[in-house]
């Protein structure tokens, strides 16, 4: 294991994300709110880390295998202390776990806040929250990948530790290509959006706000009320298919908009789709059942609305709102709760277990129960007439086991430090998916700034474990991740 390469990319990172908090600043300048110079400081002190870190420890030799995991790790953890900076510098927040916490939640897509008045805290860290996770959505590893060839062939083995889903597909021969698309049709999406929410009414800087973090899957808002301050059926249903969008495999973005739109030919995305349509019609029924809405045409509408609004937003771990789903009737509030571990497809912005690995985990469990139907039989798994190999099935079943462990292991930690029970299930299945909203005192009109800096600090460990697909994470603790072996890939700097 060679610190001087993790130390090296980490600080050019670190340049990056000062980019970022220099936008910031310069947001915080122009709307005279107050936090321009703690975000330009910031700005220049992570500036300067980076900088220093990256040309001190210049390399000629390999990133490896153990390295890109590591350097996955460590960056990711580097960038959310460094990101807490804007909150301390500015004052808006003086508590350090409070800050990481809501750093952490930015850069990993997750969307839970300790702020409890959202909408008076100064447009330059409103801003900052916004971009902490547009930035995080598609991974700030891969942006750097895509700008810097030099990282062309040992990039792979970052874009793999960094990348969510079990597969790292490439669009392109070098991966440099692949991740310079990937952010394309990102940066298109978001600005198509941008544009959409204007046409509805909304103000510039809420529209660009919310485009960052629809498109990232992370829900941070502008408002106290998160899309249910905005009484629009135009910009509801906007949200709901860049969620949507946003939890699809950018991949089948990029050849749909090269005119090959492989949508229905992926079985990965209909049982994605699926889910969320038969989740919401569920949801629909269950809440108009109950009286909740009304048989109105309006009320049929809005049951509707909601339902598919709040499905969509779990399923993607968007996390936005526009109902309090835990006034809802107890089978709708179950259903969501079971949504929060699906998750979108592999290759989106979402987070959760992904949508693949529960189709085969489905398939998997089809075949036991035919076995024992016909035990001399012999009976595989496929996905879109392809036969799933027995080391794929044997990835995603540890996945789902550690994953399972994962959650357990949080629920009982939380619980020992004084959390509830019920409000410990929402918390570590909101963090460790990545989603934001839970239930119980951190449901989906609550927030996190009541918990202690220990509750706090497990679940931004959650965070991001989730966010960088248990293993990069879990490795770390593994004595042979720090052994003086492994295969390296040749990278010249």
């Amino acid at each position: 294991m060679s610190f001087r390469h993790v130390v090296n990319v980490v600080g050019l990172l670190l340049i990056v994300v000062s980019l970022a908090m220099g936008a910031s600043a310069v947001v915080g300048f122009l709307s005279g709110g107050g936090d321009g110079p703690g975000l330009a400081l910031a700005a220049a002190l992570t500036a300067a880390v980076g900088l220093g870190a990256h040309l001190a420890t210049r390399f000629r030799d390999d990133i490896g295998a153990k390295e890109g995991y590591a350097i996955v790790a460590f960056a990711w953890t580097t960038v959310g202390l460094f990101g807490a900076l804007p909150y301390l510098f500015t004052g808006t927040l003086s508590s350090v776990p409070a800050a990481v916490f809501e750093s952490i939640s930015g850069f990993t897509t997750t969307g839970a806040t300790v702020f409890t008045d959202i909408e008076a805290l100064p447009a330059g860290v409103l801003f900052w929250r916004s971009i902490t996770q547009w930035l995080g959505g598609m991974g700030i590893i891969v942006l750097v990948i895509a700008v810097l060839p030099f990282l062309g062939v040992g990039g792979m083995q970052l874009f793999r530790a960094e990348v969510p889903g079990p597969t790292t597909e490439r669009l392109r021969p070098r991966i440099t290509q692949t991740a310079k698309l990937l952010w394309f049709v990102y940066l298109g999406l978001t600005t198509t959006q941008v544009v959409l929410y204007l046409f509805g009414g909304m103000s510039l800087f809420d529209a660009v706000n919310h485009a960052f973090t629809t498109l990232a899957t992370g829900g941070f808002s502008t408002r106290n009320a998160s899309m249910a301050a905005y009484d629009s059926a135009y910009i509801h249903y906007v949200t709901i298919v860049f969620m949507y969008l946003a939890g699809v495999n950018f991949a089948l973005h990029y050849r749909a908009a090269a005119g090959h739109p492989p949508y229905l030919k992926e079985p990965e995305w209909r049982f994605y789709t699926g889910l969320i349509l038969v989740a919401a019609l569920l949801i629909a029924v269950v809440n108009l059942s109950t009286g909740s809405y009304g048989l109105t045409p309006a009320g049929i509408e809005r049951s509707v609305r909601d339902g598919l609004f709040q499905v969509v937003s779990i399923v993607t771990t968007t996390g936005y709102i526009t109902a309090d789903y835990e006034l809802w009737a107890p089978g709708a509030v179950a259903l969501i709760l079971a949504l929060m571990l699906t998750g979108g497809m592999a290759g989106s912005t979402g987070g959760g277990i992904k949508s693949i690995r529960i189709l085969l985990v489905l398939k998997h469990m089809g075949i036991q129960i035919r076995r024992h139907l016909h035990p001399r039989g012999v009976f595989l798994a496929s996905v879109g007439g392809r036969v799933v190999r027995e080391e794929i099935m044997d990835d995603v079943l540890g996945f789902v086991l550690l994953y399972g462990v994962i959650l357990v292991a949080g629920i009982v930690g939380l619980s020992l430090l004084g959390v509830d029970a019920w409000t410990a299930v929402g918390a570590v299945f909101s963090s460790l998916g990545n989603i934001g909203p839970g239930v119980g005192d951190v449901g989906a009109v609550d927030n996190y700034g009541w918990m202690s800096g220990s509750e706090l600090s497990l679940l931004t460990l959650l965070m991001l474990v989730g966010r960088l697909e248990l293993y990069t994470i879990v490795l770390l603790f593994h004595p042979e991740m720090w052994a003086r072996s492994g295969s390296r890939t040749r990278v010249r700097r």
